[in-house]
Formats: structure tokens, sequence, C-alpha cells
């Protein structure tokens, strides 16, 4: 429901859909019948926060609740912003219009670190204080969750609680603990000090870091008899944990516009770069039943006529033929196309080529990350260049003429020659293409690269190392495009100033409020837009608050240093991820769980559970 100044100032904004709610499947509740109100925040435009699975999952569980009404709000842009700050107009949620500052919990999912600074933005938009310690009342709580709440410590000073891993059981355990004590008339302290018994809770101001003469962490000093590690949450059933039966259909063009499927949560493979394959193990399938009673449902109750698969590895679901074949059933005679993300080289079989050819056929998409095999043994990706041309081959004798590849630069040992194997490895792909006898005559091959620059992530075998340069990956990004060739490849990549940044906020300590709260206040914000990035600003933040960014991107841990997430517990055991470390240097691979367990740690938190081990 619309408030009538509200209505006032859409006339002046771009995409007023944006603000207006009252899409299909939208939920309206009476507020004076529920005990709890729940904003839901996605720190970024509406199109990018509407294309979120978490957010629609933990929207359907909240309002699936009689007690409970659940509302989404994203970060207006610049021109409604000016507009609302012009008509003090407080940040408001889409369904109801209400204002969130009335709210008994904000939460925010933090999908990037470059999104910081719009959490800031937000709760002064909506007339909250910032910081925690200055927030006395029980509500609202405001909370965090998302990938990077695995080190939330340069946010931890604005946050009560953080949610660590899997959200779905923690969210229902918060909310029956905030209604009780809201009953109670208890304090905000109080509920706190219940929270934090809670399994994937994590209360920062509970936690006092101390640091050495040189910057590094001494230890965590722990109050209120917390526990000394806070173990992430972990869902131990995807069959029978909670799962929408329909989404929100906005009114306009989102980024992915689309109904999705879950099919399984975490990955088998160990890339040692990839935070996501640590962070959601154990790996926990969903059954084939369960992916197509799911997949109709929201097919049926959205009107989409395109369906997507979600995982971190389509193509590594234990099943993944008969899953196929049981979607192809009912998506071919409906007319609904079947969006297969995330498929490996290495498992890339005929029959699946087979199927893949009833869905779709658009450019496929695969992920070398390295140019070389020893660079990809480095990072552990069990994949051979004999693999990459032979995957492209059965595509191109299949009618594909458009593929798209996936690259890190700056990773750990890299060198020109490894940079080099990546315009080499794009050349062999045009070349077996046109090489290819069973091409159609007349057609031509566009092969994209897309490069992104390695930022070394915490809870991963990589977390000790340093970040490269950016004058290193500058000189690293226009050697790649002196060794390309040909017109047929097309080259894109990151601009290192942000990588920068992320690298700080990534593996950063609890002193980064300091800079993000001085970045925010001159003018910092949308800081993954280029548009929007002001890199002088973020220098100058660093240099008021007295520290050098470049402390935590540019130098190599030792296995000894406290970390300043060491706190908390991801499930994989630390001395895994020195051990890969190792191996990382030795270019040694370690092989997918399906082939041999490693002992990584993670199914302790599911009762030593894991699907992968099944």
């Amino acid at each position: 429901m619309i408030k009538k100044e509200v209505e006032k100032i859409l006339q002046y904004v771009q995409k007023p859909a944006r603000y207006t709610g009252g899409e299909l499947n939208s939920v309206i509740k009476d507020a004076e019948k529920v005990d709890l109100r729940y904003a839901f925040c996605f720190p970024d435009t509406y199109e990018i926060g509407m294309s979120h699975l978490g957010m629609k999952i933990l929207y359907g569980l909240v309002n699936e609740r009689d007690d409970a009404w659940c509302e989404r709000v994203f970060a207006p842009e610049e021109d409604m912003e000016n507009e609302m700050r012009k008509n003090n107009i407080p940040l408001f949620a889409l369904e109801s219009g209400d204002y969130i500052r009335d709210f008994d919990i904000i939460g925010f999912t933090l999908q990037y670190e470059l999104c910081y600074t719009n959490v800031l933005n937000m709760l002064d938009l909506a007339g909250i204080p910032l910081y925690s310690r200055d927030r006395t009342e029980l509500a609202p709580i405001i909370c965090a969750g998302g990938p990077c709440a695995c080190n939330i410590e340069p946010m931890a000073d604005f946050f009560d609680i953080v949610f660590l891993g899997d959200g779905e059981d923690s969210t229902k355990e918060v909310l029956d603990l905030l209604k009780e004590c809201k009953k109670k008339g208890l304090s905000k302290l109080e509920f706190l000090l219940k929270a934090k018994d809670i399994q994937g809770v994590y209360v920062p101001s509970f936690y006092e870091p101390e640091y050495n003469n040189d910057g590094t962490v001494k230890k965590i000093n722990v109050i209120n008899n917390a526990p000394e590690k806070v173990k992430k949450s972990v869902v131990k059933d995807l069959n029978k944990v909670y799962y929408p039966k329909d989404f929100v259909v906005p009114f306009i063009q989102v980024v992915h516009d689309r109904a999705v499927t879950e099919i399984f949560r975490g990955c088998i493979r160990g890339c040692r770069f990839c935070q996501a394959g640590f962070i959601y193990r154990p790996i926990r399938e969903k059954s084939v039943e369960t992916i197509n009673k799911q997949s109709k449902a929201l097919i049926e109750t959205t009107g989409y006529d395109e369906l997507s698969l979600c995982s971190l590895s389509t193509s590594d679901h234990s099943n993944v033929n008969n899953m196929l074949s049981s979607l192809i059933d009912w998506t071919v005679k409906d007319n609904i196309n079947l969006s297969l993300p995330s498929l490996r080289v290495d498992n890339f079989s005929d029959e699946l080529v087979e199927k893949l050819k009833l869905v779709r056929r658009s450019g496929l998409t695969f992920a070398p990350e390295a140019g070389t095999q020893r660079m990809r043994d480095v990072i552990n990706k069990n994949i051979t260049e004999e693999e990459v041309i032979n995957t492209c081959n059965k595509a191109f004798d299949n009618g594909w003429t458009s593929v798209k590849l996936y690259f890190m630069m700056g990773l750990p040992t890299e060198t020109m020659e490894d940079i080099e194997g990546i315009a080499d490895l794009a050349m062999k792909v045009v070349h077996a293409f046109y090489n290819n006898p069973n091409r159609q005559k007349g057609t031509g091959i566009q092969v994209s690269v897309s490069c992104s620059s390695f930022i070394p992530k915490p809870f991963t075998p990589f977390q000790w190392e340093p970040e490269d340069t950016m004058e290193s990956l500058k000189a690293k990004q226009e050697h790649l495009l002196k060794s390309i060739p040909s017109k047929k490849v097309r080259v894109s990549y990151h601009e290192t100033p942000t990588s920068l940044l992320e690298g700080v906020f990534a593996r950063g300590d609890r002193r980064l409020s300091k800079v993000i709260y001085t970045a925010y206040k001159h003018g910092c914000k949308f800081d993954c837009w280029d548009n929007h990035f002001k890199f002088d600003i973020w220098q100058s933040a660093f240099e008021e608050a007295g520290l050098d960014p470049y402390f935590y991107t540019q130098r190599r841990r030792p296995f000894d240093e406290v970390l300043p997430w060491d706190h908390l517990d991801y499930g994989v055991s630390r001395k895994f991820l020195e051990k890969e470390n190792l191996k990382a240097h030795n270019n040694e691979v370690t092989p997918h769980c399906r082939i041999k367990c490693a002992g990584c740690g993670a199914n302790k938190l599911n009762g030593g559970n894991c699907d992968a081990r099944s």
C-alpha cells in the first residue's frame, strides 16, 4: 500500500515500479494481527535483489507463520533517495508502505563486500542509529546473513546479531525468541544473552578483539559466557526443509526473471579459490522427486516460462541424468525453457548433451579458471585442456556456436606464462570449432573470455595468501589482450580498484568499521557500480582511520596468525585448509569428494552426514 507522500514523488523517478509493491504473490497481512514485523533488506537495487533466491526462501518461510509478516526493502536509486530526503520520507517496506524503523527485526543479506555502505545508507534513510551500541531498545533488532557473514568483522559494530550458515532453522528460533522477549518486556541485552545460545547466531558485541603492536589480531576476548566458537547453522535434509511454492513476480524486468529450483547445497570439487564451495558444505542433495514437485509448483504459481536449476555445479548432482529426463518430460511439453547453469567440462557426457539439445540452443558456459595445467593443479580445478576441448567439440557437433569461458587472474604463483595460457586455450577452442567436421557450413564461432580478479577469501585454502597488486593485475590484463590474435575471442575483465576494496573487507578486522563509516559519510554508496565508485574517498577514509589497505591484501599471513574470523566455525577444519594450501604450492591436486573423502570436517555439523559420502 503506497503512502500518499510516496505516491507524490514517484513521478520524478525512473522505474517507479521499484517502489510500489503490489506484485503477484506478494504477501499482505493485517499489521494489527501479527506479533512480529520483519523487514528483509537487500542492499542493492530492486532488479538485483528480486533475483536473489535467499530472499525468496526467507520471505516465504517467515510469511508462512501466522504471527509474523516479512516485507521486502531494497536500496533506492539516487533519484528516489534524493526525493525521499528532500520530502523527509523514511525508508519503507514495499508490502505495507510502512516505515521500517517501526519494525521488530530488520535483516540484511550481504552477498558481496561492496554493498556495505548501502547498509549504512539504508539504516540512515530509515532514521535508525547506525551503530549497535547506540540502539538501546529491544526493537528493531538489526541483523545480517549471507556469504559475507563468514567474516562480518568489518561490519560487526553495526549489527546486533549475525546469522551464520543456513538461515531457515535459526531464523525461526530467533523469531520465537524475539516474540517471547517482546511479550515479557525484556531488554535488548536480555534478548542477546539468550540469542547467543542458538546455533548459527553470532552476537558481535560479546566478542572483543585485542591487537598486537604490528596490527595483527592477538586474541578474541569472549564476554557474557558466549561460546568460544560460534557454529554455523546447517539444514540437515533439503527434502524436508521449507521451500517456497511461489515467488513474487515483479512488474519490471529483473536480472534473473524466472523460476528457480535449488537442487543441492555444497560442492564436491574443492577448488581452492572458491569460498562458496567450502562454506556451504557439507553436501546435501534434493531428490529428483522433490526437485520436480517444487519446480512444477513454481511454474504453476508464477506463470514463468523459464526454469533454472540452482547449485554450485548442476551437473554434479548424483542423479543428474534422471533429474533432467524427468524435468524435460514436462517442460518441453509445456514450452518451459530449462536453464542449466554451472556445468562442468569433465562430466559433460553424451547423455547430458542429448538432453541439453532438447531444452535450449543458447551459448554454453564453462569455467576452466586457469589457462595452464600447472595453474589448474594449483587451484585444484581437476580438469585438463583435453577435457575442455573435447567438451567444446561435443557442443560443436550438436550445433552450438557460442562458448563463454570463465577464468581468474591474480591467482597464487601465477606467471605471465599462465596469462598467455588463457589466450592459447581460447584460441584452441576457436580452432576446434573450425576443424570440426560436423559444423554447419557458413557458421562462425564466438568465444567470450571473462577474467575476474582473484580475491583471497576466508575459509578457503588461500585465506593466507597475498592478493595481487592493482599494478600487477593491470599489466596482466594488458598482456592478455595483446596475446589474443583473433576477433573471434572477446575479453572482459574486472576493474582493479574495486578488487582492492573487496579484498580488504573480505579478510579485514573490526577496525575497518571506522573506514566504512567515514567513506559513507563522505558520499560512498553503490560501490560495486562503476558510475558510483569513488576510490579517492575510500583512500582518504583509510588515511583518516590510520589504516593501510595493503596491510590486509598484500601480506602473506603465517599459519599461526590469529585470523579475524577464527572464532566462527563453518565446519571445514583449519588443518585441512592448511594442508590444501601446502598442496597448492606443490602443484598437487586433491580428488573430488565422491572419488575420495579428503576429511574436510564439515560433516561434523550435520551429525557426520554428507551426501558426497553416501
